[in-house]
């Protein structure tokens, strides 16, 4: 949503006006106050209304990131284990 917003704001200008455009966007205070607005439509979308879906967020967001952690052992266990075969 975010990105199609930003791809129509830019839609119409030209190359050269691109960077003078995305620059501001790119500062800390911009970030740290994007990262803040997004903190709190958060808290009124889903802790002010009681909803259990932080709850869900948090187990599948721990399961992504376990996954993510084991992959580079799972991937060399898989490339040993497959360089033995050719090689027995």
């Amino acid at each position: 949503m975010a990105l199609r917003r930003f791809f129509n704001e830019i839609r119409g200008k030209k190359l050269n006006e691109v960077p003078e455009h995305v620059k501001p966007m790119l500062s800390l205070g911009y970030i740290k106050r994007a990262i803040q607005r997004g903190m709190d439509n958060y808290h009124a979308k889903y802790i002010e209304t009681s909803s259990p879906d932080p709850i869900f967020h948090v187990c599948y967001g721990g399961m992504i990131l376990s996954y993510l952690v084991a992959l580079p052992h799972e991937r060399r266990h898989l490339e040993h284990r497959l360089h033995a075969q050719q090689h027995h």
